[in-house]
């Protein structure tokens, strides 16, 4: 499987998407990061060799604590291939805002004159 691939693999689990967000505040333990979550260590440890294998985290090896750190790379690539999409999107909500923008145009010029009621004319 090619590196982007396994990246958006990785990102595919809100569990890891989680574990990746705690990690951008600084390194941690396996224990702090499974802190926020209702699952056993040895099921945090799979999402973290999930990580670990598409290279968005490292584990340090301090004693007996093995911190994990983010590793930003992978995900730089992920955002470059994203971008091109986020332009192409853009550049569509672009020409629809300008198309809108003379459809409204179009209607003041083309709207008849609204007529005023006054009070003897409501019955």
């Amino acid at each position: 499987m090619d590196h982007l691939s396994t990246t958006f693999q990785a990102l595919a689990d809100p569990t890891r998407r989680a574990i990746l967000a705690r990690l951008s505040n600084g390194a941690a333990t396996v224990n702090e990061l499974a802190a926020p979550f209702s699952m056993s260590l040895p099921a945090i440890s799979k999402h973290l060799k999930v990580l670990e294998r598409a290279q968005l985290i490292s584990r340090g090896k301090e004693a007996q604590w093995r911190p994990c750190e983010l590793k930003a790379a992978p995900l730089k690539e992920a955002n470059a291939w994203t971008e091109q999409y986020r332009q192409f999107w853009e550049a569509r909500f672009d020409r629809l805002d300008a198309y809108l923008q003379e459809l409204q145009s179009n209607e003041k010029v083309v709207a008849p004159p609204k007529r005023k009621t006054n009070a003897r004319n409501k019955k």
